[in-house]
This record gives structure tokens, sequence and C-alpha cells, in this order.
């Protein structure tokens, strides 16, 4: 455990977002992206912050890796490509999918024991492909049937039911929940149902963050460390191809990073610096540069970050603006550059 008390749970509010990025359309502003951000040092300590980062909130699939700890912490024995999976919000490729069958063939389970809710894959070529082909909706193909597989495999290793995995009482999720609030080092706010079916349980950006930099700060071998691992060395499995979470990932070396729905990215490095993002409208074209200038911000060389600067803007096809970061994430003179 990292610390013998928890701090209270965040309060139960409507945040206080501020102005991250500006919509530039021919050198005028166009709209505003409201969100919050906070960016820790490799000390812990808050190095920035704009807008709320102590309300509570749901960090959608961001919380992947911790639930991917919680399961390594309760016997789950993956590594590599099938951790990094369990750790996934993927796009339904091929591997995807194969990789799911295999967790599940490893706990002696098919695809009907999955309780997350059927889906179409999540990349758009992918899905196209597989509406063409006539194929329906599945559990496999939907982007948490990795982490559904796991959590499976985790409950038939530790004797626990298969029905109701998903039930916020079952021991699975206690469980989750107990490295959540060990990792965070708050309690939770309140727990709610995710997309795909699972709990979700709500934190802070703060303690996001804070979760994120110990688990890809963890001393070699223990749950945190293999999935840092494995997350960073499998980055498509965790995401998929052409995804700009996997691209990072390969740019910045040592990174961490995982997205969620809504407009919500987190990241760490291997030194323990961090960076939470939350887009109050959740849209990705102003999560992917905002979360690229606030790790530029953190220290990181913004020559690895160039391919994150976000879409351009068109008009009659060709570009008239841009989604412009707000300048007090401005980078500055750093001595810890990656």
């Amino acid at each position: 455990m990292y610390s013998s008390s928890l701090a209270d749970a965040p309060l139960v509010r409507e945040p206080v977002h501020a102005p991250v990025a500006h919509l530039i359309r021919g050198g005028i502003v166009e709209g505003i992206h409201y969100g919050s951000v906070v960016v820790l040092g490799a000390d812990g300590e808050v190095r920035l912050q704009i807008g709320d980062i102590e309300a509570a909130f749901y960090p959608r699939s961001a919380l992947k890796p911790v639930q991917a700890v919680a399961m390594a912490r309760a016997g789950l024995p993956l590594d590599g490509e099938l951790l990094s999976l369990t750790a996934a919000s993927h796009s339904g490729e091929e591997r995807h999918l194969a990789g799911a069958r295999r967790i599940l063939d490893l706990a002696g389970l098919t695809e009907d024991h999955l309780r997350n809710v059927p889906d179409l894959p999540f990349d758009p070529v992918v899905r196209d492909a597989w509406v063409r082909e006539g194929r329906l909706p599945s559990r496999l193909a939907q982007n948490c049937s990795g982490k559904h597989a796991a959590m499976l495999y985790t409950c038939v290793l530790n004797g626990w039911s298969l029905e109701d995995y998903l039930d916020p009482g079952h021991p699975l999720q206690q469980a989750i929940a107990e490295i959540l609030e060990d990792l965070t080092g708050q309690r939770i706010a309140g727990v709610t149902v995710d997309g795909c079916g699972a709990p979700l349980f709500s934190i802070s950006l703060h303690g996001l963050a804070r979760a994120t930099a110990r688990i890809a700060t963890a001393a070699p071998g223990t749950p945190e460390a293999r999935v840092a691992d494995a997350m960073r060395e499998h980055a498509e499995m965790a995401s998929g191809s052409g995804r700009d979470v996997a691209a990072m990932m390969r740019a910045v070396p040592g990174l961490l990073t995982k997205d969620g729905f809504e407009g919500v990215q987190v990241a760490a490095l291997a030194d323990g610096r961090a960076v939470a993002v939350k887009i109050a409208d959740g849209a990705n074209r102003a999560r992917v540069p905002v979360a690229a200038v606030a790790l530029a911000r953190a220290g990181v060389d913004p020559e690895l970050l160039t391919e994150f600067a976000g879409e351009p803007l068109l008009g009659g096809g060709e570009p008239v603006g841009c989604v412009r970061p707000v300048r007090a994430l401005d980078p500055v003179s750093s001595s810890a550059r990656v």
C-alpha cells in the first residue's frame, strides 16, 4: 500500500472548467474548448493546474490501466500483448479479437460468458469492412472485450462467480475499487455503469494523474510495472493501428498513456512526471493537442510531439485554422527533457 490513510473522496459538484483550447479560423477565435488539466512533477507535486482538478469526475477508459493492475494483483498471470489488451480500448482489429479469444481460452470460457455490450468495431475502417461483410455487433468486437475477458479469467482463478462479475458488490469489483483508492490515495466519490456495462468509479483528475504516475514508476516485476511495460511495448494492442495514444507511446520514450471517452487522457513518464486532461465537451480534436502540449509543459521535448498538434480546420478543402491550446499551457524551459 502506498499510504496508511486515504484522503476524502473528491466533491461531487459542477466542475469549474476553464478554457484549454481555442478554435482558430482565419486568425479569429471561432470557438473555445473548456476543460481541466493537471501537470505533476517527478516528485508528485502539482506543477500546473488549469480548471478544476479536484472535482469528482469519471475517467472512463483512462481507468483501465488501474483495473488491469488490480487484476494482476489478484493473480492474473498475463503479460505482453494479452496484458496490454486487458487495459485496452481496442479498435476491433482481428488481432484484438484473437487476443480476447486467447484469454477466454486460458480461462476455459467462451464469448458467451462475456457480459459487455455487443458492438461493432471501434475503428471506422474496420467497422465499415465488418458491415460490408454482413457481420453483426458482437461482444468480442466491442472495444472493452479484452478487459472483460481478463475479468472473467481473474474470477476463474479466484473461484469467484462469473454471472455477476459486473456487480459493484462482486469480489472482483471490490478488489478493483480497493486498488483504485490505493493508487489514487483518495476515496471513491461514487459508482455508476460505464458504456461497456462495467462499474465506473468516480475520482478526481488529480487522483487519476497520481495513480498513473505510480503505475509508470513502479519497481520491476510488480503488477504495476507489468501493466506499464505491456502497454508501452505493445501499444497497438492497448489501442489500435493509427490511434493517437499508440503513436504517442511510440514517439516518447518510456511514456505510458491512455485515453477515455468524453475527452479524457492521462499520461505518465518513468520518472513520475504525469499529466491528465479532461475536455468538458468531450472533443477529441481538443484532447490530443492539449495532452501533447501538457506533456511538453511537463518537460517532454516538443519535437517528439509535433505530430500531435491536431488536425487543421478546413475551408473549401484547404487549411484555414487550427485548434490551439491556450497560452497558459505553452512549454517552458526545463532541464528534465525526455
